[in-house]
């Protein structure tokens, strides 16, 4: 990428993407200069951020005291779509969970900026859309996701057809958990996942399998692969992360240590490949075995469900966001039982009425009415 420094805005700088993004900044302090970044409420570790790599803008959820605070070293609190759309920013990280940065990626994306893609709802609940505007605009999509990043990774320099993608998946917390004790196990149980460090909510995606969902949803649009070439695999050891079947028969695969600072630095040096002292390296005899598994349907209720709602298209994958983002709360919270994750879902939507062609406004409509429909079911 020559000497000119990466200009970058990281929305969701205090999660778990949005950190280990940052660890790759401060790997490389030479080739990236960190222009903005936002969160939402984890204040003090944002401040410590400003303090390490001086952003001149940011922008959070607080007081005015708070703000004047985080920002007391020079950085401007600024709204995030503002912030993107800044002529000095090259590539906009999208690392939040949920919809909250949606017009903000479109905003990007219509200003010419890449799009390092980590929030799988961006691409769920508007995969049409944002791959047209994409396109239209063009800029580049960078999947950061380590299983549409192997896919990405797996299709460089390829031109011939593809005839299957293989989406690898770790089964979660319960993979190995009696079928009949699933109704009883706990958030903190559910948070206890057997190769990632994630945050909350993806850990229980993890776990119910509706992330895997996402991701197919996710490949059905980054790469223009129809929904019955695309299939998953249980993984457990979590180090083939994708792989892709051409018309020969040739199978590619991706593999490496379950580390997402990988794939983030894939994508974020792309395309060029650089060497990090910090990211193990792949060492086959000590793994010894890589196993595979089918997925249980009855274990994992919400991946069949969620795939029968996107490939409705229209504003099903939103309203399917939507319910699902409420209802992975209702189970933290201890309000609901994990196997009433998709059965709720599955109550809810039960009344949407799809949209086809919908805008992103309706699209958001959609998640917002299904988040509404959930709470209103539990609250009674």
């Amino acid at each position: 990428m020559g000497s000119t420094s990466k200009r970058l805005v990281v929305l969701g700088s205090t999660g778990s993407v949005g950190t280990q993004t940052l660890d790759i900044v401060r790997a490389f302090p030479a080739n990236f200069n960190v222009v903005g970044l936002a969160a939402r409420r984890s204040l003090g570790l944002l401040k410590e951020q400003v303090e390490e790599f001086h952003p001149e803008f940011i922008s959070c959820q607080g007081t005015s005291e708070e703000k004047a605070f985080i920002a007391a070293n020079g950085a401007k609190e600024q709204d995030i779509i503002k912030m993107v759309t800044e002529p000095i920013v090259d590539t906009v990280v999208t690392a939040t969970v949920g919809d909250v940065a949606l017009p903000a990626t479109f905003a990007a994306i219509e200003a010419g900026k890449d799009i390092a893609l980590a929030n799988k709802e961006t691409v769920v609940i508007s995969g049409k859309l944002v791959t047209e505007a994409a396109r239209k605009h063009g800029v580049a999509l960078l999947p950061l996701d380590s299983e549409p990043n192997a896919i990405w990774q797996c299709l460089r320099g390829e031109e011939q057809k593809v005839s299957r993608l293989m989406i690898t998946a770790s089964g979660g917390a319960f993979r190995n958990t009696p079928l009949e004790k699933l109704a009883d196990v706990t958030p903190k149980q559910a948070l206890d996942h057997p190769t990632w460090k994630m945050g909350a909510k993806i850990t229980i995606d993890s776990a119910t399998m509706m992330n895997k969902a996402f991701e197919v949803i996710e490949a059905r649009w980054l790469f223009n692969v129809p929904w019955d070439d695309i299939e998953i695999v249980i993984h457990p050891q979590s180090i083939i992360h994708s792989m892709v079947e051409f018309v020969d028969g040739s199978v590619k695969a991706q593999l490496s240590p379950p580390d997402m600072r990988l794939p983030i630095q894939y994508a974020l040096f792309y395309p060029d490949r650089v060497y990090n002292e910090s990211i193990r390296q792949f060492d086959p005899v000590a793994i010894g075995s890589l196993n595979f598994e089918p997925y249980e349907a009855k274990r994992y209720p919400c991946f069949d469900l969620a795939i029968e709602l996107a490939r409705r298209e229209g504003t099903w994958p939103a309203a399917l966001c939507g319910a699902n983002d409420v209802a992975v709360d209702l189970f933290l919270s201890g309000k609901i039982g994990f196997l009433e994750i998709s059965t709720l879902i599955l109550q809810a939507l039960k009344d949407h009425q799809s949209i086809e062609e919908p805008t992103l406004e309706e699209t958001m409509s959609a998640a917002h009415w299904a988040r509404e429909k959930v709470s209103q079911i539990v609250e009674g």
